[in-house]
């Protein structure tokens, strides 16, 4: 046999085989691009229903926080009404076994509704979440605060810092996200029709061996996009919890301060009338004036509570707080039932 010809039978099966390898790799060319391409569309969805829960409680832990400093900043129109009534008995604490009201001064009262006013003012351009801060970090006393911020002339802006920044105060896990996505990012330009071509350039060979390196790196991306998803399942399922707890406890704050409203409106009318003294109220009238300084008591300790308890470490999510959130809805309840 002649020379060329076994050279052109050697380029020949050379040939068939780097066809063949070149069809492998082209297979697991097309394999890695639509395990790449599944994993980043179960990413940008899992991305999403993140996001929809971020926002979904940041907006209700809003509307508590919101609804907490709109009650102490109306203090101030009681703690008004109340100093016009001569002879009134002091501001106790209220104990009867089930309902535990704590003492407040008028002091208090004063300093907490300029304070909650302050916050108030400041709501209007703040981003979602900056009302629910300060309501998972107890309105009160990001009242209190306010006040001696807003005294030293610290802008407003910065008292977010006071209460946390935002109503998931969970950001955790934000982190990992933003590197997941870049991961995918990545995955999609390493398998970017910039690398098939070259594959192609150089022969079916080398072309096979950018398949399996793609094709491991799409795997890798797809089990990234696997540990993430537990993380904003785990994420989602915390927003959830939180935006139950916000939920109720909205929905008995705004029943207390329903029946103060109610409370006030009537011993604002008695004192209208004319009487500004203690010892010329109606039995029925000394009752309602009882019953509204016990709610204001109420409310104030309600708007105490901490709805989100700082973890210990950056680490760890921050805990919402089931314990003091319960036990203030149960002693609302309870003092509504008793009157």
């Amino acid at each position: 046999m002649a020379i060329p010809i076994i050279l052109g039978i050697g380029a020949a099966i050379a040939a068939a085989g780097g066809i063949g390898a070149g069809i492998n790799g082209g297979l697991k060319m097309k394999e890695a691009n639509e395990t790449m391409a599944l994993a980043k569309e179960r990413h940008d969805k899992n991305v999403e229903r993140f996001e929809l829960a971020n926002i979904s409680t940041s907006q209700a832990m809003d509307q508590v926080g919101k609804t907490e400093l709109e009650i102490l900043n109306d203090f101030e129109k009681f703690s008004v009404t109340w100093e016009k009534i001569h002879n009134k008995p002091e501001f106790r604490s209220f104990d009867n076994g089930n309902i535990k009201i704590t003492k407040y001064s008028a002091d208090e009262l004063s300093k907490v509704s300029v304070g909650a006013g302050v916050l108030l003012g400041g709501l209007g351009g703040a981003a979602v979440g900056t009302a629910g801060g300060f309501a998972a970090a107890g309105a009160t006393t990001s009242a209190v605060m306010a006040l001696g911020t807003a005294t030293t002339g610290t802008a407003i802006s910065t008292l977010s810092g006071v209460a946390a920044t935002n109503a998931t105060l969970a950001a955790i896990g934000g982190g990992a996200i933003a590197a997941g996505g870049g991961g995918m990012a990545l995955g999609a330009t390493i398998l970017g029709a910039s690398t098939l071509g070259v594959g192609l350039l150089i022969g079916g060979v080398v072309f096979s061996i950018t398949g399996n390196s793609i094709s491991d790196k799409a795997d890798k991306a797809y089990d990234q996009m696997k540990e993430e998803e537990k993380i904003i399942n785990e994420l989602c399922a915390y927003l959830d919890d939180l935006e139950g707890v916000a939920k109720n406890y909205l929905a008995t704050l705004k029943r207390v301060n329903k029946r103060y409203q109610e409370w006030f409106g009537n011993l604002k009318a008695t004192i209208d009338s004319g009487k500004n003294n203690w010892n010329d109220f109606l039995p029925e009238e000394r009752l309602n004036a009882e019953n509204t300084v016990l709610a204001v008591g109420l409310l104030y300790d309600m708007c105490k509570v901490k709805l989100v308890l700082a973890s210990e470490t950056d680490n760890e999510k921050n805990l919402i707080n089931y314990a003091d959130s319960n036990t203030a809805i149960n002693k609302a309840v309870a003092f509504l039932e008793a009157k």
